[in-house]
């Protein structure tokens, strides 16, 4: 099974997709994630990218596709979960014509809805805990505030993000985000048209439910 997830910062894209994760080992694959493995690796995608990271520039589709694809290509037998890529509807585009050149199936296309505002307080309250940032804290949200400083879960310290209470950041992000004409949402729905014909399943969740509300219906569709 491999899934594509998208969803605003504050979302809880993070909590669902370990949640996923776990119920159907995949291989979870963070943007992030694969920049090292290749700069770590010494690869020569990976001694590219880098050149252009250490100017401070964004690294060009043509380097990252297939960074993305290379990983994708060696997950693990029960497939994937891509998050955090693509963010823009131009490499949703060649994401896909890397996937159908790579013969690598799409299963699922996951989007949570959430509405800015909503997303923006869910970030500046969200805390991490310390030994497990999966661990669900935010001290604007009822269901999952903490214990005082400690974590809900575990009683692990807890922090906050800098970027996290940085307003001007987060609007930066979602203004990345929200863009339905060339920033993630237009990525997004480039995959609902997609499905549209066919291609794949896409799957839309309210992101202002619970978590286990949210998994629930999640699971169910993923079934």
């Amino acid at each position: 099974m491999n899934i594509l997830i998208f969803g605003p910062n504050g979302s809880g894209k993070g909590t669902q997709g370990a949640l996923v994760k776990k119920k159907y080992d995949l291989d979870h694959i963070e943007s992030g994630a694969i920049f090292r493995k290749h700069i770590g690796g010494g690869t020569d995608l990976g001694k590219q990218a880098k050149a252009f990271i250490d100017r401070g520039e964004l690294v060009p589709d043509d380097i990252t596709i297939p960074m993305v694809l290379d990983v994708l290509k060696s997950s693990g037998a029960n497939g994937w979960l891509l998050d955090g890529f693509p963010r823009s509807i131009v490499q949703a585009q060649k994401l896909w014509d890397a996937l159908v050149t790579g013969g690598v199936k799409l299963d699922f296309v996951i989007e949570i809805l959430l509405p800015r505002l909503v997303a923006k307080n869910r970030i500046m309250g969200r805390r991490l805990c310390a030994n497990d940032n999966n661990h669900p804290n935010n001290i604007f949200i009822d269901a999952i505030k903490p214990n005082g400083d400690k974590c809900r879960v575990c009683g692990g310290a807890l922090s906050a993000r800098a970027d996290d209470q940085d307003e001007g950041a987060i609007d930066k992000r979602h203004d990345i985000y929200y863009d339905s004409t060339t920033g993630t949402l237009a990525a997004s729905y480039f995959y609902k048209d997609l499905a549209a014909k066919g291609k794949c399943k896409y799957i839309i969740l309210e992101g202002e439910g619970s978590i286990d509300s949210i998994k629930d219906t999640l699971l169910k569709q993923l079934d």
